[in-house]
């Protein structure tokens, strides 16, 4: 039995395929979002932030939300949720239905930081349409959620169900 691993058409396989194009892309894209918001103003915030601020909304939301959401245990939710808190984003207070749970919601600096986001995100979103054209752009963001959409991944479809989303 012969393997081909080493070939060259085998290596770009593995090294140029939808996971590492994807993963090239997001991270060029979360680097350009997290500098846009460090020249506004929010020196500490880092890509990991983005997993709380990603799945949190103007309201008040429960860590088990928030950690289900993200697709993390509440345990590393939490730990994320208490740096978010040290430097100034969110607070944690205790739900009033139920004593034991808290509920997250923004400061105002947190709610400053989601719309200074929003702006990151349309900046970036127009340096892309600069390097390959609008029609290419959103040609790639219909494919992908069209994708999203027939894998009905949970943690989008969850989204468009919230009623506190527009």
């Amino acid at each position: 039995m012969t393997t081909e691993v080493d070939t060259p058409a085998n290596k770009t396989r593995l090294s140029i395929n939808l996971g590492r194009l994807l993963l090239e892309f997001g991270r060029d894209y979360e680097r350009r979002v997290i500098e846009l918001l460090q020249e506004r103003g929010h020196p500490l915030i880092r890509p990991s932030h983005a997993t709380v601020f990603a799945n949190l909304s103007e309201g008040a939301v429960r860590v088990t939300e928030l950690a289900e959401r993200a697709h993390v245990t509440q345990q590393a939710m939490g730990k994320m949720l208490k740096e978010m808190e040290r430097i100034g984003y969110i607070v944690r207070d205790i739900d009033g239905s139920d004593r034991r749970a808290k509920k997250i919601r923004p400061t105002q600096r947190g709610l400053d930081l989601m719309h200074d986001s929003m702006e990151a995100v349309t900046e970036v979103r127009s340096y892309y349409v600069k390097q390959v054209g609008e029609e290419a752009l959103r040609d790639l963001e219909t494919s992908l959620a069209e994708c999203v959409g027939r894998m009905d991944l949970a943690s989008i479809s969850s989204w468009k169900q919230d009623s506190r989303v527009a």
